[in-house]
């Protein structure tokens, strides 16, 4: 399972995050992509966007 909090979101910005994620577990990509791609900014580093199955909204904080 993986939780993301911010407050804030962009367009597909967790399934994103957990593409690249799994991309990284499975080694297809390297350890510290997540490090590169928040230094360039280049979404192109990243993994693939997941499907959005299995994605669900927990909580809402104000």
């Amino acid at each position: 399972m993986l939780k993301i909090t911010a407050d804030g979101f962009l367009y597909n910005m967790v399934r994103i995050i957990a593409g690249t994620a799994i991309d990284v577990s499975n080694g297809i990509l390297p350890y510290d992509t997540a490090i590169k791609v928040f230094n360039t900014k280049d979404r192109n580093f990243a993994g693939k966007t997941l499907s959005p199955k299995g994605l669900f909204l927990e909580k809402v904080y104000y």
